[in-house]
This record gives structure tokens, C-alpha cells and sequence, in this order.
């Protein structure tokens, strides 16, 4: 960041979370806090940015180019749309960025699976575990350790982290050898073999209505250009809670819960470990 620049809270006071009191300012301060742990899984990644300008109650804007007015210290990529044109996205490398995200109303900053060297190249794969209303977190573990088994069979090293919403993600880092294109078909085709292992839990039918109740294995946001949630992102839950990478272990853990952590007690947990 440039180092004359200084980043001030407009309305730091304004309450973003309405049940819990938390402000905007609360916000600021938590990024600045994770800033250290957070920042290795987002910098150098195109931003989309989940904006609740009214709070978590009013509208959500979710928003690919950089904010106008954005100062020039905010870094920033073009990005070719596969359609022709480009974006220019928000570039996260350090924690007063952070800090000017939670100013924009960024709760939830969501990241590109590629880096801005090579934005057709993903660094790794994803599998989300998107359960459906009142499905047993249980089963959303069982599938996720599911996952890992046949990653580690591919040769790949898998990690996990709960989304803070409803599930789990699983991801595998990759060699950036392969087109995004190339990537979100194989992925495709080993949820279909994830999904084989247990077929009364699991599933990777889109449409809800085919889907029987079962846990959805999600490997469309392994498409250039899509995006996930970043690692210890908040999301605009009543609570707070946050976006949370395990130790593989705790996926045993029966007690695990995709909120288990919340702006509030995350520190704690970045603290013991």
C-alpha cells in the first residue's frame, strides 16, 4: 500500500448485523485481525465483492469490478470475459485493503481459483458440499471425508473448511498445468465418483427437485471466472459467522458445524493454534 495512504471508516458506527450489534467498524477491525492468515489464500486473486450497503436485512450487491472511486493504492486486475471485454477486479495483497473492503460494505469477499498471472490456470479444485434444508451436518462430513479418501487416491492432498453458511468446501491444491475448462470437467467427473461412494447422501443433480434430500457434491465453481467464498470471510448471517479452514482431523469431529467459528470467537481459535 502506498504508505501515505490512510484508510478512514466513513459511518464507522453504522450496525451491519442488527441481532448482534456488529458494526461496520467491528467488521474493519475483524479483517485486520485475520489479516495474516487470511490474506496467503486471497492475494494476487480476482475479488467479487458482497456488498450489504443496508446491512445484512437490505439488499445484496454482488459486485466483479472495482468500486468507483476506488484510491490508486487498491490494486486491481483486467480480466478478460470469455465473451469479449474485460473486468477490472479488486486485487486483495494486504491488510489495509482489507480494511477498505469492510468501508465498501464487503462483507463476504468471494476469490477466483486462479491467480492474476495466470487467470485460466487454477491453483486448485473445489467440491462443495451444499446440503439441503435440515439435512444432518453429519452426512455433510461423511461426504466430505469421502472426498478426501478419493483425492488422496488421485494422488492430491486434500483440505477442508467449513462456509460459515451450510456446508463444507474440499479443496485440492493443483500444478496450474491445466485450463480452467479442463479442470471443471474433471472435477465433474470425480464428484460423480465421490457421489457413487455413498449414493443415498450424496448427489450431483442440480435441480433440487431431483435431488431427493440428498447432500449436492457442487464442482460448478471450478468454471473460469466463478468464485468462492475466501477463507475467514464473514458471511451476513445473524451471528456472524465465518468461513473456516480445518485441520483435516476435525472432520471426525461430531460436533463440527458449518458455524462453528463467528467474527467474534474465530480469534480465539486463530490464537490456540
Amino acid at each position: 500500500m502506498d504508505p501515505m495512504a490512510d484508510v478512514k471508516l466513513s459511518h464507522p458506527d453504522k450496525v451491519l448485523f442488527p441481532e448482534d450489534g456488529i458494526t461496520k467498524a467491528d467488521l474493519a477491525a475483524y479483517y485486520a485481525s485475520v489479516a495474516d492468515v487470511m490474506l496467503p489464500h486471497v492475494r494476487d486473486r480476482p475479488l467479487n465483492l458482497w456488498r450489504w450497503n443496508a446491512g445484512i436485512g437490505g439488499k445484496l450487491v454482488v459486485q466483479q469490478d472495482i468500486p468507483k472511486g476506488a484510491p490508486d493504492w487498491v490494486a486491481r486486475v483486467e480480466t478478460p470475459r470469455r465473451k469479449g471485454g474485460s473486468i477490472e477486479h479488486v486485487l486483495c495483497q494486504d491488510a489495509d485493503t482489507l480494511r477498505w473492503l469492510a468501508n465498501q460494505n464487503c462483507i463476504t469477499p468471494h476469490v477466483w481459483s486462479a491467480r492474476r498471472d495466470r487467470l485460466d490456470r487454477p491453483d486448485h479444485v473445489v467440491f462443495d458440499f451444499d446440503p439441503e434444508a435440515g439435512s444432518e451436518f453429519t452426512l455433510v462430513r461423511e461426504g466430505a471425508l469421502l472426498a478426501g479418501e478419493r483425492l488422496r487416491e488421485l494422488g492430491m492432498e486434500p483440505f477442508a473448511m467449513v462456509t460459515g453458511s451450510k456446508g463444507i468446501h474440499v479443496v485440492a491444491p493443483l500444478k496450474r498445468t491445466r485450463e480452467a475448462e479442463w479442470v471443471r470437467e474433471r472435477a465433474r467427473e470425480i464428484g460423480i465418483e465421490i457421489a457413487e461412494r455413498s449414493p443415498d447422501t450424496l448427489t450431483t443433480e442440480w435441480r433440487k427437485e431431483k435431488r431427493d434430500g440428498k447432500i449436492l457434491v457442487d464442482t460448478a465453481r471450478n468454471t473460469y471466472g466463478q468464485t468462492v467464498v475466501a477463507p475467514y470471510a464473514v458471511r451476513a448471517l445473524p451471528g456472524a459467522p465465518v468461513a473456516t479452514p480445518l485441520e483435516w482431523s476435525e472432520l471426525e469431529d461430531e460436533s463440527l458445524s458449518a458455524q462453528a467459528w463467528t467474527l467474534r470467537t474465530v480469534g480465539e481459535r486463530l490464537g490456540s493454534k
